[in-house]
């Protein structure tokens, strides 16, 4: 999964401010290109910890002046429990004047990374095939409930004569959800493969509309 968008939240702990930012990137250059942003936009926090993962690529951290194993690395262990690659976190500090030790400390960043997290979303790519799904009005409803739970997304729908749909459903999914489209019509349903596309959706997202 990838984040998907831009992702913002805040908290206060024992008057400490903590600032989670989340971003998509596609490339180390990227990632490191959000990391040097922030330190020049929050040049005047105690400190800037960030953290990130790219697919096929390195995943890095830094405490930024906190004590060792009590930022970064809490972060990244956030970025792979919810299962991220090409996402750049990071958490910028305003210290409030009271210590939090070391447990404290690991505790707020691993909540700034994920409330970072949540404000972001989270999305699926994968590669899709991709199918024109014309259907009769009787079958539409059981037709989408069925892409649905076969963890397709309806991208596409058009309302004429009879409904014409344009069905994204993952490689894994697509031989059980066809057999299925048979059964339920009795033969009188097909759809045909027209290509594949390689792009992300938001969990959640499963119609146009």
């Amino acid at each position: 999964m990838v984040p998907s968008g831009f992702g913002e939240a805040e908290f206060v702990e024992k008057k400490s401010r903590f600032i989670g930012r989340l971003w998509p990137v596609e490339t180390e250059a990227e990632a490191l290109e959000r990391i040097q942003e922030m330190k020049k936009r929050c040049y005047d926090a105690t400190h800037n910890c960030w953290a990130y993962i790219i697919k096929d690529g390195p995943t890095r951290f830094s405490d930024d002046g906190e004590p060792g194993g009590t930022a970064g690395m809490p972060m990244v262990q956030v970025l792979q429990r919810e299962n991220l690659f090409n996402a750049v976190c990071v958490v910028t500090r305003y210290f409030g004047g009271v210590l939090l030790g070391a447990g404290g400390l690991v505790r707020a960043y691993t909540k700034g990374a994920k409330i970072a997290v949540d404000a972001a979303g989270k999305s699926v790519k994968r590669i899709w095939n991709v199918y024109y799904l014309p259907c009769p009005y009787a079958f539409y409803e059981r037709v989408r409930l069925e892409a649905l739970s076969a963890g397709g997304v309806i991208q596409d729908a058009q309302f004429g004569a009879e409904v014409e749909l344009t069905v994204l459903l993952p490689q894994t999914g697509a031989a059980a959800f066809l057999k299925k489209l048979s059964n339920l019509s009795a033969g009188k349903v097909e759809a045909l493969e027209t290509g594949k596309v390689y792009r992300a959706f938001p969990m959640g997202e499963r119609s146009s509309d």
